[in-house]
Parts: C-alpha cells; structure tokens; sequence
C-alpha cells in the first residue's frame, strides 16, 4: 500500500513531501518511520522507538507493515536522510530511537547544560548559610526537614530541582530559599527572575511571593530585592509567534543570576532546552513542580525525567547534615544530577487523616483496588458517585454553582469570585457529552432557562469564561478566568488582578470559552475549595494516574468523583509514559519505559521539525 493512501495529517504530509525532495528515491519504511515520528510529537513523545514499530502495522486497518528491527534499523542507517547522533540529517537515530532532528538537538543539549551545570559549585559561606537557614526554616519541626535541605541544596547548586505535592511548601521554600541566598557574601547585587509555563502560573507565583514576604525573618533591605512581579517563559525568552527562534539563546543570555520557574512540569523539552541555552555562565536554576503531575501537553516530561535521578550519596549526606543540623537518608543517586534533586514529601495542607491525601497516595501507588475500597469508606471529604448519568451530572453542576450564581447577581466581583472559587467542575477531555464543550452547553442552557434568558444571549450575569489566547496589550493569558457581572456600566468581564480587580466589556476579550466545567490539563496549578471531577463513560487514553491524581489534588476540602469503577481502575492502572531519550542522558540507571499513550493537545511547536 502507498503512503498516500496512509491516514496521514497535514503536517505528516508535508514532512514527507520535503523528504521525497532531498532523496526522490528514499524506501518507503523510511518515509514511514519519518511519519510516525511527527505523529509521536502529537502524543507528547520525544522520539520514535524502533521497537514499537518494527514488525507491525503502524496504522491497524491499513495493511502496511513495517519489516523486522534488524531489517528496519539497517533502511534507517542506509538512508541518506537518516543520520546517527553525531551526524546531520532531517532524521537521528539514536541505538533504537528515531528523531526528528531538531528534538534530538533539543536533548542532547538540554543533557549537556544540565550536567555541566549540576557539576558547578559556586562560592558559599556555609557558616553564613547555617544561620540562614536555622532562622529562616526554624518554623519547621519535621525531620528530615526537606524543605531546608532543599534550599541548602538550591544555595550550594547552580541546578536544583525541587519536587512536592500540593501543599508540600514550594513556595515557602523557595522565597526562603531566595532570602538565603541574598544573605550570602555579595548576594545584595543578585539578579533575581521569577518564570512560569502561562500567564495564571506565573501570577499566582508572584502573588504567593508577595504574600510571603511579610512574614519572613530578613533584614528589610534585603526583603526589599526579593522580586515581586513573574514572567511567562515565552515573554523572557522573546518568542515570536511566527518562528521556533526566540530572542535570547546563549549569544544572547538573559540578564540573571537566578532564575526561579514554577510549575515546571508543565515545560516541553523544546521550551526547556531554550530557557537552559539562555542562561549566563555561572547563573543558577531552580525549578519547582510535582513530578507526578501531568506533564506538557507539547512533547517531553521533562521534569520527570529529572527527578528519576534523585538521591544523596555518603559525602552529599554529611554535608548537609554539617550545615543544615538535618540527618539525611543515603541514597545512591540514580544520574548524574544526583544530589540537585530533592523531593518534598511532607504535606502541610493534607493531614494524616486526609482522604484526599490518602487517595492521592493509592493512586501514585497503582493502587486501583485500595482507590475504589477507600473512595467506599465514609470519609467526610471524599464522595464516589459510581453510577452517572448526564442528567444527574447536570443536576449536581447546577446545584453546585447555584451559591455562585446568586452572588454574581449581586455584581460585587470579591463576592463572586470567592464564591466561584468555591466549587469547580473539571473534566478529563474537551468534547463529548462528559467533556468541557458538552457540560458547559448543557450547563448555560439549564441556567438560561432558570434566569429566563433568551437562548441566543451569549453575555449574562454570572457566565464564567477562560481565555484561551495570550493578549499583552490587555493583561489576559492563556488560561486567564473571567466572571461577568452587571454594573453601572452595563456587563463587564471581571479579572483578578494584582492590585483588586480588572474589568473590560465583552468585545472586548481575546478569544474564549464557557468556564464552568474545565479540563484537568487547565486546572493544573489552581486550588479550588471543592472539586467535582467527572471521568467519561466509555475508555479513553486520556484516563492516566497523572491526570486521576492531578484533578484530584486541586481539591482543598473535599473532592467529588463521578466515574463508574472500571473507568476508576482504569485510570489508576495506567501510567502513561513518553517516549524520550533525556534520562539516559543524565545517567538514570532505572529504565524508562517506552510506551506512550496518546496525549491530546496543541501541535503548534511540531511545525519546527527539522
């Protein structure tokens, strides 16, 4: 069977038609491995796996096959368009693994930077340092205290890479850490950058750092250079829309000497790679996340890949044990990053007898049994409705949102939004009748029909919208939550803002959708009073432990599942792993396995293939 009868994408279309350019003559093995690399970038993979593919058909009801591994790899080799990893061609193969090319660069340099910059030291006075770190972490009573050797470890480093669930104190670490730093000989003439993957990450840092700073035991000069205001990664790299290229690379570093980027699971291989290239000799980087997160929604999990390797050895234990006072566990690292990675394990917002916590744990743990037994168990802030149906589903978003809707009638928008807050409804996928489109239209009509509104009317008081495109010259990002409400100038659009609230009319407003229901992936960050999360009827490869464990945990007090058990199993039972080459790299001894489920997202960063 030719390729053009293939169901092939636009974009797969296009790579192959430059391939049959450069070699008119290339095998049609090769064309199709070229292919299913651009189509593993859609599902959030680094790279193809030869062994995925090899032997099989790739596209199930089309009788095209691959030949065998050996026979594959020596097609691959023998192309003019392959090359090996040294080499350069529109396509790397890497041992087994197939690149577009550009990705294999992206991670063989993001490797280079990372293990170049885990191997610095730069200058410290540990005598200095103890007493930061006695006084600034003296509020802690847990032994270990990760949060402090964490922040030793970020002073001492150039990299560090701290990880923690919700409530495990990244943030308190890390505008601590920073204070720590400052402390140090010279540390008052530090540039200090504050970064996240979007807009609403990057605001919610600056905010919780704001907020931190209060209450912080630092000499008021020095609070004073802590920074206040965050940036999203595109904007301090550059970008431009219309092109890969960004602004700053390492002709052109940032002018930093610390940069602090949150949420860091949510950075692809292709932005983390950029943002690394950027930095200045001797600038130190400090990322922040939940390694059990779902990742990027563009390819690479970048962040999990670097705290596989986590891990102290003899030496980087009695270190920390001299300047923290802390008895630290000797692990063996499992890379070469090894000690610049440390996880926060202590959850100050879960308590011991937290369902919420305790589902979380089964759920990272594989524990699908032990998920349905505790979600059984009468514990007051879990429910389980195992049986749905849309119309009850409907009924309960209405009642939920009810408290918010009356309040939005009243048009003051503190009121609203801490009423909104309240109660959230997150879903695992965009359409269908359990997916964002389907429960906001459904939604809206019942409450249309409650207010009598006329069908037509798209702006009502109380309609919640997220903005799905960046606007600078307004403010609005990407993910960006808006509640209209009546005023003395008729509806407006309501944002929270740094200093209260914004408003604007609705033509406002870039491009948008209905907000009551919204998927995990856009939830990732937020903390929400109470969270109701509905799972679809029937299987979907969106149903993963990462995205069952990260709607889970956006729930403060109380967390509603509506799902039937086998969907419940399903999600716990799947890990969903992508296809990347970055932790071996970096030396993880562990495997990494190799298959991958499709991840559905944004394919706007594929188009820089080579």
């Amino acid at each position: 069977m030719p390729l053009t009868d293939l169901p092939l994408g636009p974009l797969e279309r296009a790579l192959l038609d430059s391939l049959r350019r450069l070699e008119p003559t290339a095998q049609e093995a090769v064309l199709a491995c070229a292919a299913l690399c651009c189509e593993a970038l859609g599902k959030g993979d680094v790279c193809l796996p030869l062994a995925r593919v090899a032997g099989r058909r790739p596209w199930p009801e089309f009788d095209f096959a691959l030949p065998a591994l050996s026979e594959l790899s020596a097609l691959l080799q023998g192309s003019a368009l392959v090359a090996e990893s040294a080499g350069f061609a529109p396509l790397i193969l890497d041992g087994e693994r197939l690149y577009l090319a550009r990705y294999q660069a992206y991670e063989q340099h993001l490797a280079e930077r990372l293990l170049s910059m885990s191997a610095e030291r730069p200058a410290v006075d540990e005598a200095i340092l103890t007493e930061s770190l006695t006084r600034l972490f003296a509020f802690n009573q847990q032994q270990p205290d990760w949060q402090r050797l964490a922040a030793a470890q970020a002073v001492r480093r150039r990299l560090a890479v701290i990880s923690g669930g919700p409530g495990t104190g990244k943030t308190t670490t890390v505008v601590r850490l920073l204070a720590a730093l400052l402390e140090q000989p010279g540390g008052d003439r530090l540039a200090i950058g504050l970064a996240a993957p979007t807009g609403k990450a990057a605001a919610r840092m600056a905010e919780a750092i704001r907020n931190a700073k209060a209450e912080l035991p630092l000499a008021d000069h020095l609070k004073a250079l802590l920074p206040e205001e965050a940036r999203t990664l595109h904007r301090l790299l550059g970008s431009r829309g219309d092109s890969p290229a960004v602004r700053h690379d390492a002709a052109r570093p940032l002018a930093l000497d610390v940069l602090v980027v949150d949420e860091a699971s949510m950075v692809d291989l292709a932005l983390m790679a950029k943002l690394v290239d950027a930095l200045p000799p001797g600038a130190r980087l400090i990322l922040l996340g939940d390694k059990d997160q779902l990742a990027a929604v563009e390819a690479g999990a970048v962040f999990a890949e670097l705290c596989e390797g986590r891990g102290f050895d003899a030496q980087a234990a009695a270190e920390l044990q001299r300047i923290t006072g802390q008895t630290v566990p000797v692990e063996a690292p499992r890379s070469a990053l090894g000690d610049a990675v440390v996880l926060l394990t202590h959850s100050h917002r879960f308590a011991g007898d937290s369902g919420i916590g305790e589902l979380a744990r089964r759920i990272n743990t594989g524990n699908a049994a032990g998920t349905l037994n505790l979600l059984k168990e009468d514990r007051p802030d879990l429910r389980w409705q195992s049986q749905p149906t849309q119309a009850a589903l409907l009924e309960r978003l209405e009642q939920g949102y009810r408290p918010y809707l009356q309040a939005a009638r009243q048009g003051d928008p503190a009121t609203a939004f801490a009423a909104f807050n309240a109660f959230r409804a997150l879903t695992a996928q965009r359409e269908g009748p359990w997916g964002v489109s389907g429960l906001n239209e459904a939604l809206e009509a019942r409450i249309k029909r409650r207010y009598s509104l006329a069908e037509r009317e798209r702006w009502y008081p109380g309609r919640a919208v997220m903005v799905r495109q960046n606007d600078y010259a307004l403010g609005l990002f990407n993910g960006d939550i808006g509640l209209c409400l009546a005023g003395e100038h008729g509806l407006r659009v309501f944002f929270e803002g740094e200093d209260g609230f914004r408003a604007f009319a609705p033509a406002r407003l870039p491009s948008h959708d209905s907000a009551f229901a919204m998927t995990v992936h856009k939830s990732q960050g937020s903390e929400f009073s109470e969270v109701l999360l509905a799972l679809p009827e029937s299987p979907s490869p969106l149903l993963t432990r990462a995205l069952f464990y990260t709607g889970i945990t956006r729930a403060k007090h109380q967390v509603e599942i509506w799902g039937l058990p086998a969907r419940l199993s399903e999600a716990v039972n799947t890990k969903a792993e992508r296809a990347a080459g970055l932790a071996e790299r970096l030396g993880v001894t562990a495997p990494v396995p190799v298959n991958s489920l499709p991840i559905v997202g944004s394919r706007d960063n594929q188009l820089d293939l080579f």
